[in-house]
């Protein structure tokens, strides 16, 4: 069963672990210290930002970090993404890892992706859709959304979150599903 709840300062530990994997350090390219995470997650696990970092277990046991928020509360994001692509003024948008790298290639982070959207539909009745920027060699990470049910709507140059890949991205997305217990159809 996977479930979620607020990331506190309590998870920083943890967090710190996770963002050293090189599974994960390739992609987020985040400092580690304890500084670090305390300046650019503390905010969110406070309740002082309108993003949220969720902790995200499988079965009581935390796998992964998912990072969820409204386009329109980043207005530089959103300005940056809407000159690429058509984003929709009440969009939200996710970033995720899976802490541990034994729990990779196995599926878990589609049913992550799959879950987290699932209740973006809830907690964000005016959502009309999520869009998820992925660089273009990040292969793992667009597959699994396409796997979650997102299609790719483009590419857009963004600025890279490791200063070693260039700007492009593809982008992806998921609209709001018609009925109330709709959610987006498996390709797999």
């Amino acid at each position: 069963m996977i479930t979620w709840r607020r990331l506190t300062e309590e998870d920083f530990g943890l967090l710190r672990k996770w963002l050293t994997q090189p599974h994960v350090a390739r992609w987020w390219h985040h400092e580690t210290s304890a500084e670090a995470v305390a300046r650019d997650f503390g905010a969110a696990a406070r309740g002082e930002e309108p993003s949220e970092d969720l902790l995200v277990m499988l079965d009581g046991v935390p796998v992964a970090l998912v990072q969820r928020c409204r386009f329109a509360d980043y207005p530089e994001y959103g300005a940056e993404l809407s000159a690429h692509i058509e984003l929709p003024d009440t969009a939200v948008t996710i970033d995720y890892l899976l802490g541990d790298p034994a729990r990779t290639g196995q599926g878990l982070g589609t049913r992550v992706i799959r879950a987290i959207i699932a209740a973006v539909w809830n907690d964000y009745p005016a959502a009309s859709a999520v869009v998820v920027p992925v660089h273009t060699t990040n292969r793992a990470s667009w597959r699994a959304l396409e796997k979650a049910g997102l299609r790719r709507i483009g590419t857009a140059e963004l600025a890279p979150d490791n200063p070693a890949d260039d700007r492009t991205h593809y982008v992806y997305r998921v609209d709001r599903p018609a009925g109330p217990n709709s959610r987006p159809a498996d390709p797999a």
